[in-house]
């Protein structure tokens, strides 16, 4: 009996291990493809089959290339080939962009305007920049900006630079507070600055309620995705010791930039030297206002010493080509402040008297024909330095390079499409050099920033074009009747 139920007992073990196997080999069947089987992904919009000009750190170019885009943020950019690989069994997309035969490029960074001067275009020209302020803008302005004024100037101006491929401006002007309303309604980033001036402006008449509606400005932007506030002090010759340092206080309080033209001008240059004793930059140096938080317009009368001020204090500069060519201000030191470590971007300036229009393609053009023509050196600043100027660079020069200036995954889903089937289009030999002197703000087709299409196939679509024209015309009627 004892031996009869020792079999048992070791037949019973048996089946329970034999048991135990086969439902471990049911479960093992059940979860070994879930390890393996590759998984679908999803994107909110993917644009294939581009040439991707990147502008990252090491200039990459994907003939064939790829960008992908979750929320507001590039999640992936490479060769086609690179792109379904390892773990992903297909891709899901609410939007697919085929962009065969087109550039895909970051959206140009203007790094200087006034956008509601859109409206002011071709008021007064061919005249000294002292001239030209004293006598005819800044009555003008007294006249005639409203907030009607800056809103309709703003559309005007967010149209136009949309359409030449702008997907971040700076901007230094009045009722700022009004400018970002326009400009986030129709998509764009921008960093904007309220103008503080020593004399009553269109929108406060005095420091003290300047200081007061920029403080405003600070508080109810603060974290908005596409608008970085800034304090504008407008400039050394414009703006007192204290106004100047009240301006940098209040926005370092709230983590802000600093806007400000520097160095603009012979005049300011030699007033300077009578009334500070020294050169603009060292003034504000001496004032503490210099600092990695400051975007510094112009920069064309700075020496040895202010370059390498600027550098050390991490200051942006921001050239206008065609401004100071225009107004005859002088010749930027580009490549030297550069090769002393500044960063510097480009901008348009202000669209009326300094330029007359938004075209950042112009100002790469023009801003190596100068350096050019300067040096009498044809090497003196290339092609694919001022495409860098447009992009990267000038995301430094705003410092915000970490989040927008090249195509990379985290960060943010800003570029641009340019055709290449334009007569000035063809041949392409070089990237940067077709980019810089052969295409032009017009051929560019789709604008896409934060990962939303604002402009397709050059229809915009977050910008009336045809009421803004219209409205721009009836402020030209009134504008002219109020300077007679």
């Amino acid at each position: 009996m004892t031996v009869e139920i020792a079999i048992w007992r070791c037949k019973a073990n048996f089946a329970a291990v034999a048991l135990l196997i086969f439902i471990l080999s049911l479960l093992f069947s059940v979860r070994q493809p879930a390890q393996t089987e590759k998984q679908a992904i999803s994107f909110d919009l993917l644009v294939k089959n581009g040439t991707i000009v990147t502008m990252d750190g090491e200039h990459r170019i994907f003939g064939d290339g790829v960008v992908a885009v979750r929320g507001d943020v590039i999640a992936f950019v490479g060769k086609s080939s690179d792109f379904v690989l390892g773990q992903v069994k297909g891709v899901t997309t609410r939007l697919t962009i085929d962009a065969r035969g087109k550039l895909v490029l970051p959206g140009f960074v203007n790094g200087h305007t006034h956008v509601p001067m859109t409206l002011l275009r071709g008021l007064r020209d061919d005249v000294p920049l002292d001239e030209w302020l004293q006598k005819y803008i800044f009555p003008a302005e007294a006249k005639n900006v409203t907030e009607d004024f800056v809103r309709w100037g703003t559309r005007l101006a967010a149209a136009e630079q949309i359409r030449g491929g702008i997907t971040t401006f700076a901007d230094m002007y009045y009722f700022e507070d009004v400018i970002a309303e326009e400009t986030k309604a129709a998509g764009m980033r921008a960093v904007l600055g309220e103008t503080v001036v020593d004399f009553p402006a269109p929108d406060n008449k005095n420091n003290e309620t300047m200081l007061e509606y920029a403080e405003k400005f600070l508080k109810r932007w603060q974290g908005d995705p596409l608008i970085h506030t800034a304090v504008a002090p407008h400039a050394i010759y414009t703006c007192s010791q204290k106004t100047l340092q009240d301006s940098a206080a209040l926005a370092r309080k709230y983590r802000a930039r600093i806007l400000i033209h520097v160095a603009e001008m012979k005049k300011e240059l030699d007033d300077s030297r009578a009334q500070n004793g020294t050169t603009p930059v060292q003034y504000l140096d001496k004032l503490g206002i210099l600092g990695p938080d400051m975007v510094a317009a112009h920069c064309i009368f700075v020496d040895q010493t202010d370059r390498r001020i600027l550098a050390q204090r991490q200051v942006g500069c921001v050239h206008n080509p065609s401004s100071n060519m225009m107004l005859a201000s002088g010749v930027a030191p580009v490549i030297e402040e550069r090769a002393a470590g500044v960063a510097v971007g480009l901008g348009t300036d202000g669209p009326a008297g300094s330029n007359n229009d938004l075209d950042l393609m112009e100002e790469m053009d023009l801003a190596a024909k100068l350096q050019k023509v300067t040096k009498m050196d044809p090497q003196a600043l290339g092609a694919k330095a001022v495409v860098e100027m447009a992009t990267i660079e000038g995301a430094r020069a705003l410092h915000m390079e970490k989040e927008i200036g090249s195509l990379e995954p985290g960060k943010k889903a800003d570029f641009i499409f340019i055709g290449l089937d334009a007569p000035n289009a063809v041949p392409m030999y070089d990237v940067y050099a077709q980019l810089a002197y052969a295409l032009k703000g017009s051929d560019v087709e789709t604008v896409i920033i934060g990962g939303r299409v604002v402009m397709r196939d050059k229809k915009l679509l977050t910008v009336d074009e045809a009421a803004v024209i219209a409205k721009a015309r009836e402020f030209k009627n009134k504008i002219e009747a109020s300077l007679k």
